[in-house]
């Protein structure tokens, strides 16, 4: 961050230094669980320590800790379960688990029954 203040650098001097400049670092204590979301999995880190870098109002999150991944389930929406009980003429349970398995994919889940229907 600071080309040469690598080594041996006081730690004091240091916060000292970024005050100065109008960064500010605290640690967020007592933190039980850190979750990064994205549509196909969760990120999870149990054992997180977050660091609050606020410079002038900008403010970074740094999370430190062993990610753990957990795979999210396909969420499937209600007229989707109808229309491929119709089109593939199955029961609703079916339907579910076709879309499931081809992860939301319409055209898919009603070929795939189709076929074994």
């Amino acid at each position: 961050m600071f080309p040469g203040l690598g080594k041996g650098i006081n730690p004091r001097k240091m916060a000292a230094m970024m005050k100065q400049m109008g960064i500010d670092i605290n640690e967020i204590e007592n933190v039980e669980e850190v979750i990064i979301r994205t549509p196909q999995k969760d990120i999870v880190f149990r054992d997180a320590q977050v660091t609050v870098m606020d410079a002038k109002g900008m403010k970074t999150y740094q999370v430190v800790g062993t990610p753990q991944e957990v795979a999210r389930e396909v969420k499937i929406p209600e007229e989707d379960i109808k229309l491929v009980m119709e089109q593939a003429k199955a029961t609703e349970a079916d339907a579910r688990n076709a879309l499931k398995e081809t992860k939301g994919d319409i055209a898919a889940a009603i070929l795939k029954l189709s076929k074994t229907g």
